[in-house]
C-alpha cells in the first residue's frame, strides 16, 4: 500500500491499480488535494479541470475493477505543459496574445497518447511566453516557483510541469525541451527530466524554433520517465519529421545497468565554469558511477560555446513566432522577449546557413565521441536555482537565458537525448541536477544509465515538506 499517494511514482500508482491497493480516484484526488494546498504559492498551474478528472478517474477506477485497463497509464493523473495542444482546453503559451476564446479541437501528438493509454489530464501547466527563455514567468501567468524555495526560480520553459512534479501535484507531466526547457527546471527543482532523440516523440504543429524542438517527460523517477517514453514515441502521422517507433521497451531497458560502459566526463564543455556545491556533487555522482562497474574517464573537449549559432536559430524562431500576431504585437508581448528580439535581429539566410554549419560540425564531433564513449556525463547547470522573476542571475554579465545553462543547448543542436537527475542538495538545501547525453537513438542506454545512478543514490527520494525555504531536505 502506498502511504502518501501525492508522492506515490506512476509506476507506484499503476502497479497499485492492478494489486487494487489503491483506486484512480483516491489518486487524482490527493493530487488535486496538492494543488489545492500548494499551488497559489507554487503557480505552476494556469487552468486546472477538478470535475473533468474525476470523471476521468472514475471511468479508469471502472476499467481496472474489470480488469480491462485502457494502456499503460490508465488513470494516472498528468499535467500537460501550455505549449502542447490539449482538446476542448486553450493553449495560451502564456502570451496575453493568445485569445482562449478560439475553437481548441486537437490533441497533439503526446497528449492523444496519454489519453488513448487512460490517463487522467488534471489541466495545463505554465510556461513563459511561448517557451521563449530557462525561467518560467509570463505577462499572463505571473511567475512559477521553486518548491524548494519560493524565492526562487523553477527554472524553464517547462518550470510548470517540474515544480508541479516536484511539490506532488500530480507524478508526471509532459514538457517541451529547445535548449534545455526539460532539463533546466528539472535540474533546480530535483526531479527527472528526459529531453530523446529529435524525432522520437512526434510533434503537432511544428514548432517555430524548428528542429531544436523537443517533447518528454518530467517525472519523480527515470523509470517514470521511461514509461512515458513507451507512450509518447507512438507514431503519428500529422508529424513528417518524426523517426519510426522505437523498437523494444523503454521501461524494460531501464535494468540493464552501467557494466562495461563506457562514459566521458566534462564538468565544463570547455567552456563553463561551475557553483563549488554544484562541482563537488558531480564529481560525488561521478565516483557512484565508476562504482557500478562504469569506466569513467574525465576529458577536456576543448570546446568553444556555440552560443552565437544557438542565438541564430532561436531567436529567429522566436521573432517568427511574434511576427505572426501582426503589428503591434510586439508592444503586447513580455517586454524582455522584446529587448532580445531586439538584441538579436536582422539575422540573414547565411547566418542561418553558418549557424547550421557550426550544429554540424558539433553533431560530428560528437557522433566521433561516441565511437569511443557509450555516454557523455556533466552538471544539467552550472548553478542552483537563483531569484524569481529575473532572466539571468543578479550580477550577471550577459541578459541572454544562455549565458547560465551552457551544458543544455549545445545537445539540442546535435539532437542527442539527455536526461537530468538528481545528485544532491547545496548548503541551503536546493537541489542540483547531473546529465547524461547519448548518440542519436540511444534513448534506452541513456536512461539505463540514469536509472543505475538513480537506484545506486538516494537525492530522488527527497520532497520539499513546506513553501518555506528548507535548510535542510527531508525524505519522503
Amino acid at each position: 500500500m502506498i502511504d502518501a499517494l501525492e508522492w506515490a511514482t506512476a509506476t507506484e500508482l499503476v502497479a497499485a491499480y492492478r494489486a487494487g491497493e489503491v483506486s484512480p480516484v483516491e489518486a487524482t484526488v490527493a493530487a488535486l488535494d496538492s494543488i489545492d494546498r500548494h499551488d497559489k504559492d507554487v503557480n505552476a498551474f494556469c487552468l486546472v479541470e477538478p470535475e473533468a478528472a474525476l470523471q476521468a478517474a472514475r471511468e479508469s477506477e471502472a476499467r481496472w475493477r474489470r480488469n480491462e485497463p485502457r494502456g499503460l497509464a490508465d488513470g494516472v493523473p498528468t499535467s500537460i505543459k501550455d505549449l502542447i495542444l490539449t482538446k476542448d482546453w486553450p493553449t495560451l503559451r502564456g502570451s496575453r496574445l493568445t485569445s482562449p476564446n478560439a475553437e481548441w479541437t486537437e490533441d497533439a501528438p503526446a497528449v492523444a497518447r496519454l489519453r488513448e493509454n487512460g490517463a487522467v489530464l488534471l489541466g495545463k501547466v505554465t510556461s513563459p511566453e511561448f517557451g521563449w527563455k530557462g525561467v518560467t514567468d509570463s505577462p499572463r501567468c505571473g511567475i512559477t516557483r521553486n518548491p524548494w524555495d519560493l524565492s526562487r526560480t523553477s527554472g524553464g520553459s517547462s518550470g510548470g510541469s517540474a515544480a508541479a512534479v516536484a511539490q506532488g501535484m500530480g507524478p508526471w507531466s509532459v514538457g517541451t525541451d529547445g535548449g534545455g526547457s526539460i532539463r533546466i527546471p528539472a535540474g533546480f527543482t530535483g526531479v527527472v527530466g528526459f529531453k530523446p532523440t529529435y524525432g522520437t516523440v512526434p510533434l503537432y504543429p511544428a514548432s517555430p524554433f524548428g528542429t531544436l524542438a523537443h517533447a518528454g517527460p518530467i517525472t519523480r523517477s527515470v523509470e517514470d520517465a521511461a514509461l512515458m517514453m513507451d507512450i509518447l514515441s507512438q507514431p503519428d502521422a500529422r508529424d513528417w519529421s518524426a523517426g519510426p517507433a522505437p523498437r523494444g521497451s523503454f521501461l524494460d531497458a531501464v535494468g540493464e545497468g552501467l557494466r562495461g560502459c563506457r562514459i566521458a566526463f566534462s564538468p565544463d564543455l570547455g567552456y563553463g565554469s561551475n557553483d563549488p556545491d554544484v562541482d563537488a556533487a558531480v564529481r560525488n555522482a561521478v565516483q557512484v558511477l565508476r562504482g557500478l562497474v562504469a569506466e569513467v574517464e574525465e576529458i577536456d573537449l576543448g570546446w568553444s560555446d556555440p552560443v552565437d549559432a544557438y542565438h541564430v536559430l532561436w531567436f529567429s524562431g522566436a521573432a517568427k513566432v511574434v511576427e505572426g500576431y501582426g503589428p503591434g504585437a510586439t508592444e503586447q508581448i513580455d517586454p524582455l522577449l522584446a529587448a532580445a528580439l531586439e538584441r538579436h535581429a536582422g539575422f540573414s539566410a547565411g547566418d542561418f546557413l553558418d549557424a547550421t554549419a557550426v550544429r554540424m560540425k558539433l553533431g560530428r564531433e560528437m557522433g566521433l565521441l561516441h565511437e569511443r564513449y557509450d555516454l557523455l556525463v556533466t552538471p544539467t547547470l552550472p548553478i542552483p536555482a537563483f531569484e524569481a522573476g529575473r532572466d539571468v542571475p543578479e550580477g550577471s554579465a550577459s541578459q541572454d537565458w544562455t549565458s547560465w545553462t551552457p551544458y543544455t543547448y549545445p545537445f539540442n543542436l546535435t539532437q542527442q537525448p539527455a536526461v537530468s537527475v538528481p545528485c544532491g542538495f547545496t548548503a541551503d538545501g536546493l537541489p542540483m541536477g547531473l546529465q547524461f547525453v547519448g548518440p542519436r537513438h540511444g534513448d534506452a542506454r541513456v536512461l539505463s544509465a540514469a536509472a543505475a545512478y538513480q537506484n545506486a543514490s538516494d537525492w530522488h527520494h527527497y520532497r520539499p515538506t513546506s513553501k518555506a525555504a528548507l535548510s535542510a531536505p527531508t525524505r519522503r
